[in-house]
């Protein structure tokens, strides 16, 4: 976003309107509570958003307020739980404290699920798994990867060991888009192999998988966190994970930048700005290094960043990564499910260990509807 556009107060003003020291104004920006920009008249300074302060500002009365906290406590950006999986800080992604990002340069999505969940059998995707694949190939893929996916993960299980079950669902979840067995075959390989994908296409498959593995409490893992608390089997939970990820303002998004990038002159251009991350989103620029962008798509990409002063987002990346190497359509999405399935994996089996039930109240306000009115 162009800051000229905004009004802009210094780290004196923000913290004083905020009550706050100017440690905790730089924490709120990490957390892309409040978005910073250099000043225009010395690059040394930094100037922050009066929007994002106010809305802040306003937030910090309603918690002065206990039946408007507790109203408002699932509002975008505050913590409802503890996590030791995945922390966002400073624009950064880290997985049980270590860089996502470095992780991405060499590992499998595969050693991320051993890092994210724990405690797993050293060997356990080395061992084969029989899985339900019913139907021929040809009725797999991308398209129809969720509805696939949900069949496949409610077949009957048999009895397995943690590692065994963790194995099994990851392998579902990429059946899904393939229509095989991985095997102990990488799961990367194994789909550039099924989509015909470019020799080269493989390392940036599994770089997908795992910037994608996890996001701290996103939508789809809080959904994995609560379907966990009650008890459920992890397959389920996994389910109620796909389910969020596949909604419009999720997962989804992926859909809508094909959409633009297919038809830039009339479709709307979502937003690529991310909350998290105010100088942009690193997951993206990690992916895309060394793709080799469509040359519409290059000149889209230098355009976003240029306005955003960002760059893209994940979901962008995803989709640009997918033409450019003539993945089969609908294969963004697929790659950002199965590699965030290691992470729903990992909070459902956090969430289990609590024995917690998560339940919060609503509250209750009357409506003036005549509709419900009785008749005299």
């Amino acid at each position: 976003m162009d800051a000229s556009s905004l009004d802009l107060a210094t780290a004196e003003e923000a913290s004083s309107r905020l009550g706050i020291s100017r440690a905790s104004l730089y924490a709120y920006v990490s957390r892309g509570l409040i978005r910073s920009f250099s000043s225009p008249h010395d690059p040394r300074q930094r100037l922050y958003a009066l929007e994002d302060v106010e809305t802040l500002a306003e937030r910090k009365a309603r918690f002065r307020r206990p039946a408007v906290a507790a109203a408002t406590a699932l509002d975008w950006g505050l913590p409802v739980l503890e996590t030791s999986i995945t922390q966002i800080r400073d624009g950064r992604l880290f997985y049980r404290g270590q860089d996502a990002i470095a992780l991405a340069g060499t590992a499998t999505l595969e050693e991320i699920a051993h890092l994210l969940i724990g405690g797993l059998d050293k060997d356990a995707f080395n061992r084969p798994s029989r899985l339900p694949i019913l139907l021929a190939a040809a009725a797999f893929g991308p398209h129809d990867f969720v509805a696939q996916a949900v069949r496949l993960l409610s077949e009957p299980a048999p009895k397995e060991t943690r590692a065994a079950e963790v194995a099994a669902i990851l392998r579902l979840v990429a059946a899904a888009a393939s229509g095989a067995d991985p095997g102990t075959e990488p799961l990367h390989r194994h789909l550039a192999s099924a989509w015909k994908a470019p020799p080269r296409a493989a390392e940036t498959i599994r770089r997908a998988l795992v910037l994608c593995a996890d996001h701290e409490l996103s939508s789809s893992a809080f959904a994995v966190r609560v379907t966990a608390s009650t008890g459920a089997s992890l397959r389920n939970a996994v389910i109620a994970g796909l389910a969020a990820l596949s909604g419009p303002y999720h997962g989804g998004m992926t859909e809508r930048f094909r959409a633009y990038l297919d038809n830039p002159k009339t479709s709307p251009s979502p937003s690529t700005r991310h909350r998290l991350y105010p100088e942009g989103d690193p997951r993206a620029a990690a992916l895309l290094q060394g793709v080799p962008l469509l040359a519409s798509d290059a000149t889209t990409l230098r355009a976003m960043t240029m306005a955003s002063n960002a760059g893209p987002s994940i979901d962008v990346a995803l989709v640009m990564m997918e033409r450019a190497y003539g993945l089969p359509v609908g294969a963004a999405f697929t790659l950002f499910a199965i590699g965030r399935t290691a992470g729903w994996l990992a909070h459902a089996i956090e969430q289990r260990s609590q024995a917690t039930l998560i339940r919060p109240r609503a509250r209750y306000i009357a409506t003036d509807d005549p509709s419900a009115r009785t008749s005299s």
